[in-house]
């Protein structure tokens, strides 16, 4: 897994260098050359070549100079301009006319409002101009904590960032702004780390054991109400295809799971009243449910009172894995104790995946501009693993250990997809995966498996379906690659 810092604890991880014994002209020295290196790169060489330096009055900026230095002094024509100082536009503009490559050291990860002045002046001059930006640890004008942009920032192609990745380069719309990252070593320990993301190699992905049977790792899925089967139909498929052996997907009322047979899923009636789960439905459920290691409720559930009471009363007595979604989630708005009290008797703790809408019918209010903070306070709260879906989705547990998701796109904002994520959950739940890992494997999943479409806005959910074989094989073949 790879270490995000957020900005306070990269301050403090500086502090710990320099009482070690490594001066800070020194860690700027390493810094500055790290970016001096990576701006070559960029350029291809430097016969000819010339790069306009933005630097700004703190440590960055003094990142960017010593950058500078090092250009010039391997014949690179460079010009720098101090956003401290006045800048003389017209020089900007006919420096900008000839660069090759701007490089980006106005303002640092600490930076926190807008963009003004001379910074504003100098990140509009660049934009306009076209000219490939190299950012120094993050591009200017994002909030490194976040990801936020207030006002203008600068949209570069390429960042080199220091000892980690930080949450503004993570999550959107930071992480559009940052283009390609790199991450250099200058020398500097980041010592306890609690957030992390994930590359291929971190992930869940186990195998079935010799002797196993269909039941091993079987999944029940509840979900659906009048309009809506299509929901948890989604959910099974995946779930199948991600480890589950046997998935049953139970559905309200007869004719609803008369519908929805068919093909490689078992359908289940449950009791409902005209059409929706009714409250007498947890005894059916839970009836027979030891034969299943994972269980996910709410896909296309409705939001029916006796629904709701389902759902709390299923979620207390089921005794394997869980996973919460969609209409299932706001049961939990009011009464959460079927999930707080999962952990301390001993049970899996389930995993509630909420967007924005249902985060905001469970707490009152939207998750704001820190992600990491509000998935953490949830899964706090909650007693459960929280999987806050959106523009850098967010997985975190109770103790605040947490992942940001990097492969999620936009493509995925469309209908089914949801329920497509729930399924590949509850899938690694049946395969024995624990609660957090499943979530962020699952969540890394699915976005690797839009990719793999190659078919953008024209995504639909069973397309994403289709992608999951082709992209758990990809991923377990280059793991014996590895390993061999």
């Amino acid at each position: 897994m790879r270490p995000v810092l957020t900005p306070a604890e990269l301050r403090e991880a500086d502090r710990r260098a320099i009482a070690g014994g490594t001066p800070a002209p020194e860690l700027i020295a390493r810094a500055g050359a790290a970016v001096a290196r990576a701006a070559i790169d960029r350029l291809g060489g430097t016969y000819g070549r010339r790069v306009t330096v933005l630097a700004g009055p703190g440590s960055n900026g003094a990142d960017g100079i010593v950058a500078a230095e090092r250009l010039a002094a391997r014949g690179v024509g460079t010009d720098v301009f101090r956003i401290a100082e006045v800048v003389d536009g017209t020089a900007l503009a006919r420096a900008l006319d000839r660069a090759d490559l701007v490089v980006d050291a106005m303002y640092g990860t600490g930076f926190r409002d807008a963009l003004s002045g001379a910074a504003d002046g100098a990140a509009r001059a660049v934009e306009d101009s076209g000219v490939p930006v190299l950012a120094v640890d993050i591009p200017s004008g994002v909030d490194g904590a976040t990801g936020a942009v207030r006002g203008r920032a600068v949209r570069a192609d390429r960042t080199v960032s220091f000892v980690a990745l930080k949450p503004g380069l993570c999550l959107e719309p930071g992480r559009s702004h940052a283009g390609s990252v790199t991450v250099v070593d200058i020398g500097i320990d980041p010592g306890p780390v609690r957030l992390h993301t994930l590359d291929d190699a971190d992930l869940a992905l186990p195998d079935r054991v010799p002797g196993a049977h269909k039941w091993s790792a079987a999944v029940l899925v509840v979900g659906g109400s009048p309009g809506l089967t299509g929901a948890p139909r989604l959910a099974a498929a995946a779930a199948a295809r991600c480890g589950a052996g046997m998935v049953v997907c139970a559905l309200p009322g007869a004719a609803a799971a008369a519908s929805a047979a068919g093909g490689d899923v078992v359908t289940r009636a449950l009791p409902d009243t005209d059409g929706v789960l009714a409250e007498s439905a947890t005894a059916a459920v839970l009836t027979g449910a030891e034969r299943f290691r994972a269980l996910a409720i709410g896909p296309g559930l409705g939001s029916a009172a006796g629904a709701a009471a389902a759902v709390r009363g299923i979620v207390a007595g089921f005794r394997g894995a869980i996973v919460v979604d969609a209409d299932g989630i706001a049961a939990f708005a009011t009464e959460a104790r079927a999930l707080r009290d999962r952990g301390p008797a001993g049970l899996p703790l389930a995993v509630l995946t909420p967007h924005d809408g249902e985060f905001e019918r469970l707490t009152g209010a939207r998750p704001g501009v820190d992600r990491v903070a509000a998935a953490r306070a949830l899964a706090e709260r909650l007693g459960a693993v929280v999987l806050l879906k959106g523009p850098g989705t967010v997985v975190a547990r109770p103790d605040g250990g947490a992942v940001i998701n990097r492969t999620d796109s936009s493509d995925l904002a469309t209908a089914g997809t949801g329920d497509v994520l729930t399924g590949i959950i509850a899938g690694l739940l049946a395969a024995g995966v624990d609660p957090f890992a499943a979530a962020a494997t699952g969540a890394h999943l699915h976005g690797s498996a839009a990719r793999r479409t190659g078919l953008g806005t024209a995504l639909v959910a069973s397309d994403l379906v289709a992608a999951l074989a082709p992209t758990l094989a990809a991923r377990r073949t280059a793991r014996r690659t590895e390993e061999s």
